[in-house]
């Protein structure tokens, strides 16, 4: 039995072929994100990305967590990058902004929700999850992880995966507010090594510190010996992202 392939109309044939020329021209807008991503953000290292929920309200003792440990950081030398809209991004983006290193905001156009927030030094608006992604990546010296939801863990799955994989270098990885991941670091115990999904040993990725000025030792320690600096390994892997 052989498959028919239905033959197309002209009209059809037409609207085809628009699909498809749109596809190709798509190809060219992602890769012009990425260059001008590229050249913004190319002189703030190091940098710390801080990750959290868009929904947590000013008043939010996580808002306050989040301002304090981005105004240490910022003083202690680290430009701080959120992803630029409302709730913890922008308490982070606050803390650094009255800090003495740039507040950076990668912020992303969604139909709800998202709106850039008003403290940032330097500032880029992305159309593309994956392209916004990469650039956290490319542009990060460490992670700080503070409770949030699916686009945080989007975020922190993301990082472990690339360190996991050898895909990325080792960076710290930080998760604030302890009684918040502790279920999840559980499961990870309890169920992911359990079944053999992960090692053991790729628990030790991540840390939970509780204290701001503990994170901006924390980062520090990590760096001391080897600098902030890409090794022509780490570069060369950092191209091949």
């Amino acid at each position: 039995m052989t498959a028919k392939i239905p033959k197309l109309s002209d009209p059809e044939k037409i609207i085809q072929a628009a699909n498809s020329a749109r596809e190709s021209w798509r190809m060219f807008e992602i890769m012009s994100e990425f260059v001008q991503a590229t050249e913004t953000l190319a002189l703030i290292k190091p940098a710390v990305s801080i990750f959290g929920s868009a929904r947590t309200p000013v008043d939010h003792p996580y808002y306050a967590l989040s301002e304090k440990v981005s105004r240490l950081l910022s003083d202690a030398g680290f430009a701080v990058i959120s992803g630029g809209g409302p709730g913890i991004m922008e308490a982070a983006n606050k803390g650094a902004f009255a800090g003495k290193s740039p507040a950076v905001g990668l912020n992303i156009r969604l139909p709800h929700e998202q709106h850039a927030n008003p403290y940032q030094d330097i500032g880029h608006t992305f159309q593309h999850f994956f392209t916004r992604k990469v650039m956290f990546v490319k542009s990060s010296s460490a992670y700080v992880v503070m409770p949030g939801g699916f686009g945080t863990l989007d975020e922190l799955f993301e990082a472990l995966t690339l360190v996991q994989t050898g895909k990325t270098r080792t960076i710290p990885i930080i998760l604030m507010v302890r009684d918040f991941w502790a279920p999840l670091l559980d499961w990870f115990k309890h169920t992911l090594v359990k079944e053999g999904m992960i090692k053991a040993d790729d628990l030790n990725l991540i840390q939970v510190i509780e204290d701001p000025q503990a994170v901006v030792d924390a980062i520090f320690d990590h760096y001391a010996v080897r600098g902030f600096d890409l090794s022509p390994t780490e570069r060369a892997m950092e191209m091949n992202l």
